[in-house]
């Protein structure tokens, strides 16, 4: 990986205080200084990253942090800062990163409603997952991000979803289902997951985002209706663990005969408790625990059961991968009004993530840490306006009042929270339903907790001022938050759009894009030397594929495999012929296979076609002009350089 390809993000790792020096100017860029302990922690960070010295040159290392830093000034001042796609995005990051230093609490009808709108769907996605724990060092966190950043941009290039998934997710399930999570609704993942999965279009490609697992990318395959929940019962004869093609046909035959008694008026239930080889619901007639979509492993199993449309129906056998069914209908539980599952949606989001709530811990070490000053003359005032109408849900903040805005709390004697802000938190606590009377006593209580509630406000706040660490992170986040969608929109969206230029850089560069010798092959192998050489044998006798399989494939077994197309010389099993011609080759072995290849036709090497090659052009492409970008903009900006100050840097750094 070439360092300039690395730094579209790779400035933004987490630093160490390596050095203790007193920061100078090193450059400024329109006036705007950037200084040289950013770029001494900048430096000493990605002497990790690269093994060849010639990148460590601190002149050529300058020149990259100066094109990281002109791009900064030009997503900001083409106004990418302002976005509120990106506004949310930091709040969203810094929230995720604030959760190692702050628990934060917010409980409100705006979540409820959410969740139970997103109950009325189902979503069907699949993930990219790069593992990185929640309690993880901010170097980790930041290594984890950036690989999420790369996938991201392969798949923005064109690259398939699936592939990416197989050759990149640390989900251990992608082997099984190649990312794939079915259908689920809300509260079956993690809060940000959901999100993520809900706001994205069907056939769309999330950001890159995180939950406590890791970073993720999500591509929504399809939404539909809610089916809600079914309880059924089911009759199951078990997949035999062997591929004995009798074997499974006995399976089939016994479901089938099950089915054929059902048919003729015997009871589900007793069949189930005799027949069924589920162990777990046989002895009660095959009753399985209501579920919905996404709950169980199979989703065969879980489409037949919601296609049976009245109490009683009873489904046809089927197989899942389990063994083979018949399911019977015993109740479908549609999804409940909002009124009756209000409650139920409360709890659920007390125990889940989107309400973490504040520690008493976190508050009373607050109180201690800074200096709470409460104006008691002022709060009596302000406390005449509170009225009994609290119980009742009806109380109103006063528009005006003799005491207008004056201050009632301190803290740390800079920020100061004046008596609108502590009404208003009065009101909203209404719904809460606070039974403390009178109200003189239940408004100290209201004080208090909103006293905590500005605490842990201030301190979030102040989090950058509390830990550098935290500050350096940030502001490299923000960075890499605007570099990526400045990327988005001058580099890879161009160069995906740009048909023109992508044809005339592949014509320029056609060297790059050369073809192999091709052969037009049919390639056929098996475990077996003496079926391969029958095949052989009929090929040279000019029988076809289907002839072949036919008299080699029997009883059910598989014996040989036959794979076609045009594949260059050096694919698979062809590298063992280095002088392939037309005609039936001799047999090979490789990996305890046995090989014989029909070339029916060859091609000589030449170049590709556009359509042959467009994603790798892409990617080329974007390369090329994200190079020349750089000196497109440092002739947009008026830089200086102080030498003298860079001079003493090299200085420090070469100790």
């Amino acid at each position: 990986m070439k360092i300039n390809r690395l730094l579209i993000f790779g400035f933004l790792l987490v630093q160490s205080f390596l050095f203790a020096q007193t920061k100078e100017v090193l450059f400024t860029i329109d006036n705007h200084p950037y200084y040289t302990d950013e770029f001494i922690r900048v430096y000493n960070k990605n002497l990790d990253l690269v093994k060849d010295d010639s990148q460590k040159d601190l002149d050529k290392y300058l020149d990259l942090f100066l094109g990281y830093k002109l791009k900064v000034e030009k997503a900001n001042k083409i106004g990418l800062q302002n976005g509120t796609s990106y506004q949310n995005e930091l709040k969203s990051y810094r929230n995720q990163l604030s959760k190692n230093y702050v628990n934060d609490s917010k409980v409100t009808n705006e979540l409820v409603r959410e969740a139970y709108d997103r109950m009325q769907q189902e979503v069907r996605a699949s993930h990219i997952l790069i593992l990185v724990d929640e309690g993880a060092s901010p170097q980790d966190t930041l290594k984890a991000y950036n690989k999420i950043l790369d996938i991201k941009k392969r798949l923005d290039a064109g690259e398939d979803f699936v592939t990416v998934a197989k050759q990149t997710s640390e989900d251990p399930s992608v082997k099984e289902n190649n990312g794939d999570l079915g259908y689920f609704s809300a509260f079956r993942m993690v809060y940000p997951f959901e999100n993520a999965a809900f706001k994205t279009n069907v056939g769309q490609v999330s950001k890159p985002f995180r939950t406590r697992f890791g970073y993720h990318i999500v591509k929504v395959v399809d939404k539909r209706a809610n089916r809600g929940e079914v309880t059924v019962a089911h009759i199951m004869i078990v997949k035999p663990n062997v591929s004995d093609a009798a074997q499974q046909e006995k399976a089939k035959a016994t479901i089938e005969d099950i089915y054929k008694k059902i048919q003729q008026g015997e009871n589900f239930e007793s069949l189930a408790q005799q027949f069924s080889e589920d162990k777990s619901s046989a002895p009660k007639g095959g009753v399985l625990q209501r579920f919905g979509s996404g709950q169980l492993s199979s989703e065969e199993f879980e489409n037949v059961a919601f296609s049976l449309a009245k109490k009683d129906d009873i489904s046809a056998p089927f197989q899942s991968q389990f063994g083979w069914h018949i399911i019977k209908l015993i109740e479908k539980h549609p999804v409940r009004s909002f009124d009756d599952m209000k409650g139920e949606l409360e709890d659920k989001i007390r125990k889940d993530e989107r309400s973490l709530l504040i520690t008493n811990s976190l508050a009373k070490k607050l109180r201690a840490k800074y200096t709470v000053v409460k104006d008691v003359k002022a709060l009596a005032q302000v406390k005449k306006s509170i009225t009994d109408e609290f119980y009742s849900q009806t109380w109103q903040v006063p528009a005006n009042t003799k005491e207008g805005n004056v201050t009632v709390l301190t803290i740390d004697k800079t920020k100061k929270i004046t008596s609108p802000t502590f009404l208003n938190f009065v009101y909203s606590q209404q719904k809460a339903n606070i039974k403390t009377k009178p109200i003189a006593k239940l408004t100290d209580e209201l004080f208090e907790k909103f006293t905590d509630e500005q605490l842990i406000s201030y301190y979030n706040e102040n989090l950058e001022n509390e830990f550098p660490e935290f500050r350096y992170v940030m502001d490299e986040y923000r960075d890499g938050l605007l570099l990526f969608d400045l990327m988005e929109k001058e580099i890879w969206n161009r160069a995906k759009s740009d048909t023109t230029g992508l044809m005339n850089f592949h014509k320029a560069n056609i060297q790059n894009y050369q073809w192999k010798k091709r052969h037009d092959v049919d390639i056929l192998s098996s475990t077996d030397k003496a079926t391969i050489e029958k095949a052989q044998s009929f090929l040279k006798k000019g029988k076809s594929i289907d002839y072949i399989k036919e008299k080699l494939n029997k009883d059910g077994k598989v014996n040989i495999m036959v794979k076609s197309g045009l594949y260059e010389e050096n694919y698979d099993v062809l590298s063992q012929y280095p002088n392939v011609a037309t005609g039936v080759t001799s047999v090979a072995l490789k990996d305890k296979y046995y090989f014989v290849v029909n070339v029916k036709s060859t091609k000589d090497a030449g170049p590709k076609e556009f359509a042959d090659c467009k994603g790798k052009v892409i990617s080329d492409y974007q390369q090329y002009l994200e190079n020349n970008w750089v000196d497109e903009l440092k002739r947009e900006f008026q830089i200086k350089v102080n030498t003298d100050v860079f001079a003493k840097v090299k200085q420090q750094l070469a100790k």
